[in-house]
């Protein structure tokens, strides 16, 4: 066999023969030149053999794929003869994820096939939940909803109507629809997801989510399962391999024994909500040892008003503030987060060793996992990205960047203004930090008297199973005084679909249009998924203006949708909303998909128009051609570009060098438009920093610069967590019960889809049960071997499963992945996810439910031969719905670990059976409010939240202002 070097020159030389003759080399999974990807030039008319050596001409059309959050580029190979879908493969075009797919990608295909999904709309024909269910027309559903959103909004009822969103897929299309009806209307599934990492990334750097350079880094440290399954893992996992492929060391942090751990060069398994403690330790031993960047910190930390703030009255030097900084960190040692972790002083004092060792190549990331799992779990991902700040390893090569600048949002053709009203039912009073909407409370905001909801939309969600305290939902939505309308916007059947009023079926990945981009390495690019069949179409001559007249069924798209209900909405434009869904080009009629990502594509992506010239298309048509547009490739520290001397003009400092000005900040070199810092209450514009004498662009934080100390956390009630710290989880040793165990459950495998995966038959056979994690040293004092039905208890319930005996779990701590359980009342006339939904008799006595499985999932006929080949019968258990809700109280991250007892299963007990009591789940809710410090006691400045904080669909500054009586009702 070859040796690598030797590959690597045939490589090299593939790479050289292609470029000289003009062609485009594309470094497939296989590395052989060409042999992975049809080439570009041939996407027309590509011709494959199939096993019998028979012919198969098809067109290749780019999208992107929607079964998770990566937007990894996808090629369908759509029949020439029949004009349907044959397979998805790879876009070797797309730069995140450079042709490779997990297997989530190729199985899209299975949802569009899918023979259970739903091809019309659909209105319930019974009771809300009763099941049963007729068809409909779209005239019918939209004219209902229109007119009562009509009348919620010219009511003087605008927090009537709610969007609530899962991943989205989309930056920004329907917050500018909200927008538009002039609704504080958006609801978000992130305070159940990333919103604890979210929180402590953001009082670093006024940006929330991080993007870290693993392709150039030296030492990747991982809080997460992150390469199997965490955030953007394919992109990610690929760097990650060539980094370690090149020698860089890989540490993970996962108390169970991930596939990402099995790769790892350093693996521990701490005691769940320790993570930060280890983290301080390691920092502890950067700045004992003088291993830290001591110029980067002076320059970029916010040392000086930390000082002014907390030691006042002495010397304000840099010197005096390391010696704090060393006495801060001191009680961090290895020996105290060997006793908080369970993790051997001296593993620790090795990673902290190679640590140091990365300089500014250390590239970190956590997204869930533990940030998500505990109380004051924000707090691990501010001690995370803390070592990143004392190497100086941000925006570096190797380093962590912040996400904004490795991403690009285009300005679309319209942009309506801010609403003006403030919506209690998302952003509560008790929750001003929050990073996001504390949708997981709805229930009991609602319940509580709150507020209504005249319109509720969900989509691309489903809340009633992937929220904690499930069986709350389906009280509150089962309730048509709190909810009026239900509409479903999901192409196929889900446990809160069931307990809707309208079902109205949106198309799957590859039958819509959306545009997106993420942050996967140090550069910035556009995706574009589109309705395949549609631009199939459009290549052959056809002019499609429709979704529907190529998706299968009466199956739409949402833009489409949001337009024509907008249209409905205001069918005379006296409400102001008409204008922000028409033509630019043919005022009074509808504005199409094709001029608003036309318009998109011409006016708002840097590169693109020139690209597409080259080749004597519009840049509408380039992007319908290649899928992904990479915008620029090294953006690199964006924080240290000079500010242009004409926005300085008239600029003041402020004591600590943050610099103001009435001219409005321009991008800089990078062609960037990343996220800038708002305007203060005096309506000053932040427009840099000065650091030794020059106006650099800095931080959107309210110091400009790296917020070591939290000055928002100080003022708004917080102040004993204003710097990175340790926050002893809910779930601590001491906070338990004697016989209690930690349930973790935030971990997901890694060929599943969350709630999207239930119509992907070749994933389902791949992935269809989640047993009870359990060490051998707990499973043995109970007499529970692999297999066995044990019974988990939760505080206000409890779930049966089967057991798996694995070392690859602490001790001490059981774990349960939530992708699985899927149920459909027995009661429901419609098919249903059959190939994953187990059918269930759901009862309630009082505020006790309780769930018993008739049976599992079985073969059946259908147009798809593969449905009478399921050999599989189990579908999992839905712990979720045995779950109290957990806000933390400062960024209202759900946390996810549970105490737990773990006992046989009894006489009684049967697989799949849960019990739930909505009364505890209340008072849980209640106690857990009760660890909040509101607005109204703690605003320094009479507003509800800091207005510098990062908020989807912002209201005006009016809307921000405190009242005792606010428009929306009596707060509570």
């Amino acid at each position: 066999m070859p040796g690598l070097e030797e590959i690597a020159a045939r490589v090299s030389a593939a790479r050289q023969d292609t470029a000289a003759r003009g062609e485009t080399f594309y470094p497939g999974a296989s590395r052989v030149h060409l042999a992975a990807f049809p080439p570009k030039e041939r996407w027309d008319d590509w011709v494959e053999l199939d096993a019998r050596r028979r012919e198969h001409r098809s067109m290749l059309v780019p999208t992107t794929c929607f079964n998770c959050e990566s937007a990894c580029g996808l090629l369908a190979y759509v029949d020439r003869e029949t004009l349907t879908v044959r397979k998805f493969e790879g876009n070797p075009e797309h730069p995140g994820s450079r042709g490779r797919n997990c297997a989530k990608g190729p199985a899209t295909l299975n949802q569009v096939t899918d023979p259970d999904r739903i091809l019309a709309p659909l209105k319930r024909a019974g009771a809300r939940g009763e099941g049963r269910w007729t068809q409909v027309s779209w005239d019918e559903a939209l004219d209902d909803i229109a007119a009562r959103i009509r009348a919620a909004i010219t009511g003087g009822r605008p927090n009537e109507v709610m969007y609530h969103v899962g991943r989205p897929g989309e930056d920004g299309f329907t917050e500018r629809v909200l927008a538009s009806w002039g609704v504080d209307g958006h609801n978000s599934h992130t305070n159940v997801c990333s919103s604890g990492a979210r929180a402590g990334y953001h009082f670093w750097t006024g940006i929330d989510r991080p993007s870290p350079d693993h392709a150039g880094a030296d030492v990747i440290l991982l809080i997460s399962s992150h390469l199997e399954a965490g955030h953007y893992f394919n992109p990610h996992a690929q760097r990650v391999m060539d980094a370690k492929a090149r020698g860089a060391t890989l540490i993970v942090f996962d108390t169970r024994l991930s596939n990402t751990a099995t790769h790892a060069d350093h693996w521990i398994a701490p005691q769940p909500g320790s993570e930060a403690a280890i983290l301080l330790a390691i920092a502890r031993h950067l700045i004992a040892t003088g291993r830290h960047d001591r110029e980067f910190v002076r320059r970029w930390w916010n040392w000086r008003e930390y000082l002014a703030a907390e030691h006042p009255g002495e010397e304000a030097t840099f010197e005096r503030f390391e010696r704090i900084l060393g006495e801060l960190y001191a009680e961090y040692t290895f020996e105290f987060a060997a006793a908080e972790s369970g993790v051997a002083a001296s593993v620790i004092a090795r990673i902290a060793e190679a640590v140091a060792g990365a300089g500014t190549r250390l590239s970190t990331h956590n997204w869930r996992s533990a940030a998500a799992g505990n109380l004051g779990g924000w707090q691990v991902s501010r001690c995370l990205f803390l070592l990143n700040c004392l190497l100086g390893a941000v925006a570096t090569e190797g380093g962590t960047h912040p996400n904004a600048w490795n991403k690009f949002v285009p300005r679309p053709i319209h942009m309506p203004g801010h609403p003006t009203t403030w919506n209690e039912l998302t952003w509560p009073v008790e929750y001003p930090l929050a990073l996001n909407e504390l949708s997981f409370l709805l229930p009991h905001f609602l319940k509580e008297g709150r507020g209504r909801l005249e319109v509720y939309f969900s989509r691309v969600y489903n809340p009633v199973w992937t929220n904690p305290d499930g069986l709350s939902w389906v009280e509150a939505l089962t309730d048509t005084d709190l909810v009026g309308l239900h509409a479903a916007l999901t192409p196929t059947w889900n446990e809160t679909a069931y307990f809707a009023d309208y079902i109205l079926p949106m198309g799957v990945g590859s039958e819509r249009h959306d545009v997106h981009s993420y942050e996967q390495y140090d550069g910035q690019w556009i995706g574009f998924r589109q309705p395949v069949l549609r631009a199939a179409r459009a290549r052959l001559g056809e002019t499609v203006t429709d979704t529907r007249d190529v998706n299968p069924g009466q199956v739409w798209e949402e833009n489409e949708f949001w337009t024509e209900l907008s249209w409905r909405i205001d069918p005379d434009g006296s409400l102001g909303i008409r204008r922000h869904h028409e033509s630019a080009a043919r005022p009074g009629e509808k504005l199409t998909v094709d001029e608003y990502y036309g318009h998109m594509f011409e006016h708002s992506v840097p590169g693109l128009p020139e690209a597409a010239a080259a080749e004597g298309r519009t840049p509408l048509e380039y992007m319908r051609r290649y899928g992904a547009f990479e915008i620029r490739s090294g953006v690199g520290p964006v924080h240290e570009e000079e500010v242009p001397a004409g926005v300085l003009d008239g600029a003041v400092d402020d004591a600590f060098g943050r610099v103001y000005s009435p001219v409005p900040p321009v991008p800089g070199p990078n062609i960037v438009p990343v996220a800038t810092p708002e305007p203060d209450a005096e309506g000053r514009r932040p427009v840099g920093v000065r650091v030794d004498g020059v106006v650099r662009r800095g931080f959107p934080t309210p110091s400009g610069r790296l917020e070591f100390y939290s000055r928002t956390l100080a003022e708004w009630g917080w102040p004993e967590h204003a710097l990175p710290g340790y926050i002893r989880s809910h779930v601590h040793p001491s906070a338990l019960e004697p016989g209690q165990k930690v349930l973790i459950s935030t971990f997901r495998l890694p060929t599943q889809i969350h709630t999207r995966g239930a119509n992907a038959k070749w994933l389902n056979e791949l992935a269809h049960t989640n047993p009870l994690w359990i060490h051998p040293d707990d499973a043995a004092p109970l007499g529970v071997a692999m297999g066995d039905l044990v019974r988990v208890e939760t505080e206000i319930g409890h779930f049966v499963l089967k057991a798996w005996v694995t070392e690859g779990i602490r001790p001490g701590v059981v774990a349960c992945s939530h992708h699985m359980g899927r149920w459909k009342p027995a009661g429901h006339t419609d098919g249903g996810p059959r190939q994953v939904a187990a059918t269930v008799d759901l009862a309630k006595a009082g505020d006790r439910w309780s769930m018993h499985r008739r049976r599992g999932v079985e073969p059946y006929g259908s147009a798809d031969p593969d449905t009478r080949r399921i050999w599989w019968g189990d579908v999992g258990v839905h712990q979720n719905l045995t779950f109290p809700v957990q806000p933390d109280p400062i960024s209202g991250q759900h946390c996810w670990h549970q105490a737990v007892r773990v006992r046989p299963a009894g006489p009684g007990d049967a697989y799949g059976d849960i019990a739930v009591d909505t009364a505890k789940a209340h008072a849980a809710y209640r106690r857990w409010l009760a660890r909040t410090r509101d607005a109204t006691a703690h605003s320094p400045d009479g507003t509800r939240r800091p207005y510098w904080l990062m908020r989807p669909l912002k209201p005006s500054r009016d809307a921000y202002l405190l009242a005792e009586e606010p428009a929306d009702g009596p707060l509570t």
